[in-house]
């Protein structure tokens, strides 16, 4: 799992932001978005993002990228309790 989180203050640009983020995973909180893992997918993030927010950026603003393992022990509370299991219907 990846999670890619951001701090971004131009209103235009984090929308913007947030919709390119929002093709390879889904929303956890405003700013925090869940992606399965892939180098690939991941790679593709990290290039698009050089290459088409990194000069748009301010000073203030962030984006951290979190790669968590299969020995990572995530732990959700509240809403995101639904989030751990797949449903499966028969």
């Amino acid at each position: 799992m990846i999670l890619i989180s951001y701090d971004i203050q131009d209103d235009k640009l984090r929308t913007k932001f947030s919709k390119y983020i929002k093709r390879f995973g889904h929303r956890l909180q405003y700013s925090v978005y869940e992606i399965d893992n892939s180098e690939r997918i991941l790679d593709n993030i990290i290039t698009d993002i050089n290459n088409n927010f990194m000069d748009k950026f301010s000073e203030a603003d962030s984006v951290l990228i979190i790669k968590l393992s299969k020995t990572c022990d995530v732990i959700r509370m509240g809403y995101a309790i639904h989030e751990e299991s797949d449903i499966v219907i028969v």
